[in-house]
């Protein structure tokens, strides 16, 4: 990007500017600058590039703009700099993003924006200083996310990370029910990823339709929470099993480490012509000698 090092202040009319990439303001921090001027006038000036036509574009300053206009001022100080209207307003997006609460919708906006003007994901996180799949889950939630997915992180009833997550399923339907469990805290945050994967299977939902039938009750909240349940308890089932076989093996191995010590017991075994174990037991017996003569 090229633009004059030159940089020229001076008073220009408010109506003669044009924001180039407008955006919500934040109601608390803008009665805040508001505040600000009016009590000790404009710190830092706007800045904006000429357009032929008289008129400037708006590179950075939406809300000291914005707060001079409703503070009845006609006139602002602004910092003028030659750029062409794309670096103007890649200038502006780049602004706005930095400024922008971290990882809100409006900033993804913005990044789809810089991807729309052909910026690969790599550029924009370097422009912005974001790590590129940072960029990309950004993105993949604006791209993949249903409209009340996205709603809801506008609402702040959920975190975009959970968005995010949540946003990897292609199915809309399991989308919605997964965002719905978060927000009723029927799923935590630690949940949505095992969650997903099951909602994604259709593992485990509704009623038990008879073979060859569509289950046509589809995926709620409910059904994902109880589906997910239900993987729980299997999963501790298998847990508990796993335990009870390993100590079943334990002992086993315990008592037959104890049989070959009496000479026998070592006698009989061959005479039946059972003298020799499998290597990998006879690993463990000769472990477990060792670790008790120690």
């Amino acid at each position: 990007m090229q633009y004059s090092q030159e940089l020229v202040i001076q008073m220009i009319p408010v109506e003669r500017v044009r924001v180039l990439n407008p955006r919500e303001r934040n109601k608390r921090k803008y009665k805040q600058i508001v505040g600000n001027i009016a009590d000790i006038g404009l710190k830092r000036p706007i800045t904006v590039s000429p357009r032929p036509d008289g008129e400037f574009d708006l590179v950075c300053g939406q809300g000291r703009l914005e707060a001079y206009k409703q503070l009845g001022q006609v006139m602002v100080p602004a910092v003028i700099r030659e750029v062409s209207r794309e670096d103007a307003m890649l200038m502006s997006l780049v602004e706005n993003i930095a400024r922008c609460r971290p990882r809100t919708m409006d900033q993804v906006r913005m990044l789809a924006a810089l991807r729309e003007k052909g910026y690969s994901q790599a550029e924009i996180g370097a422009k912005v200083g974001m790590a590129s799949p940072t960029v990309s889950e950004l993105l993949l939630l604006l791209d993949n996310g249903e409209e009340r997915l996205i709603s809801a992180v506008e609402r702040g009833t959920l975190p975009l990370w959970a968005a995010i997550i949540i946003a990897r399923s292609e199915d809309k339907e399991a989308q919605l029910a997964l965002a719905e469990a978060y927000e009723q805290g029927k799923l935590s945050g630690k949940d949505l990823q095992r969650a997903r994967a099951i909602a994604n299977t259709r593992k485990g939902f509704g009623k038990t339709a008879a073979p060859g039938q569509h289950n046509s009750s589809g995926v709620t909240s409910e059904s994902v929470v109880r589906a997910f349940r239900r993987e729980q308890e299997r999963q501790r089932e298998a847990i508990k099993k796993a335990e009870l076989c390993e100590k079943r093996l334990a002992f086993a191995t315990g008592a037959l480490r104890h049989l070959c010590r009496d000479e026998h017991f070592v006698n009989l075994l061959r005479a039946e012509g059972l003298d020799t174990l499998p290597q990998y037991l006879a690993e463990q017996i000769n472990i477990g000698a060792a670790d008790e003569q120690h």
